[in-house]
């Protein structure tokens, strides 16, 4: 997650002239950037106009109000994309200064997957990071806090569609609950068209093409969302009905069907999740970026595999406290009936 960590990569040949052309190119990118200040003027311009884009995006509106009813004055609640202000207010200098603070060999996590022995990793892994100043580690996050009651917030803007998000804290990477939470969380709408939000609001009703729900771990506990898109006269009718199939499944669990069902389509589609280099460094990344344990690749089918029928729906009773969710609404209120029944 960019609330958590920013990374550089390269993907090289291991020809020598080009994988030493890759490497010091990625060791001075790292240890000696320059930040030209024409470079920095037109890098925050183009922010800038990212930003614009944004708020004409209903979708990106609702994730930005969302993030910050779930997190607050957290660190996890702002856009690390910013906001207009932030980036007026930004110079050269602050940039500088940032990088010198927080790119050092203290904060850096090295993952490498290649034709490498071990002996030319560990001088590659020297290489790129001999410019790094040692530094000191970022300080350790504060704790993600509960929400201490429900809140709703309605954002008007000009679509023929409402996004709806609704969550709250949810759980960490390497959460002793992860494995329950992630095979439930698959069932109730991590698995597309044939999960149970979308089986009720989609397939049932009609009231809504696309309805999901995730876990997004991070260092602390990222967000539990639920989300869906509905007509803007349907929205509160698909959100009672979104609720209604949380809740039923907080108190309900999976059944043995449903949980055979999640499990063959997870440990089935497994090995595509890493069968390349790229993604497998990328799990390497996380794995030492989060503490995760050396075998986590090793063992997650297994892990899976184990999962109980009761274990998720423990797991899901005591992590969500359905009286205390944040709603976030953004779309075009309906018009009231009277003005409806004028114009029939």
């Amino acid at each position: 997650s960019l609330r958590d960590m920013a990374w550089l990569s390269i993907r090289t040949l291991t020809e020598p002239r080009a994988l030493d052309t890759s490497v010091e190119t990625l060791a001075a990118i790292a240890g000696q950037p320059s930040f030209p200040e024409p470079d920095f003027q037109r890098q925050r311009e183009r922010m800038q106009v990212g930003l614009e884009l944004q708020a004409q995006s209903p979708e990106t509106v609702a994730e930005r109000a969302f993030y910050k009813a779930v997190f607050g004055t957290h660190p996890y609640a702002p856009d690390p994309s910013g906001t207009p202000e932030s980036l007026a207010a930004l110079t050269r200098d602050d940039v500088l200064a940032f990088q010198r603070r927080y790119y050092v060999a203290r904060n850096v996590v090295l993952a490498m997957v290649g034709a490498l022995t071990r002996a030319q990793a560990e001088t590659l892994a020297e290489r790129v990071t001999a410019r790094l100043a040692a530094g000191e580690h970022a300080p350790a996050l504060s704790e993600v806090p509960s929400l201490a009651h429900a809140s709703l917030e309605r954002i008007e803007f000009p679509s023929s569609q409402s996004h709806v998000l609704v969550g709250q804290p949810g759980m960490r990477r390497g959460d002793p609950d992860y494995f329950p939470l992630y095979v439930g969380n698959h069932i109730l709408g991590g698995n597309g068209l044939v999960s149970l939000l979308s089986e009720e609001i989609r397939e049932k009703r009609g009231l809504s093409y696309s309805v999901y729900s995730r876990f997004v771990p991070m260092r602390g506990r990222g967000p539990f969302l639920v989300g869906l898109q509905t007509s803007n006269g349907n929205t509160d009718t698909a959100l009672d009905l979104l609720i209604a199939t949380l809740r039923g499944f907080v108190e309900q669990g999976p059944t043995e069907q449903q949980l055979q069902a999640a499990k063959q389509n997870l440990t089935g589609g497994f090995p595509l999740r890493i069968d390349s280099n790229r993604n497998i460094v990328e799990y390497l990344a996380l794995i030492g970026f989060y503490g995760l344990p050396l075998d986590y690749l090793d063992r997650f089918v297994g892990r899976v595999e184990a999962v109980t029928a009761d274990q998720v729906r423990d797991a899901f009773r005591r992590r969500l406290q359905l009286d205390r969710l944040a709603t976030v609404i953004v779309g075009a209120s309906p018009p009231p009936a009277s003005a409806v029944a004028a114009r029939n």
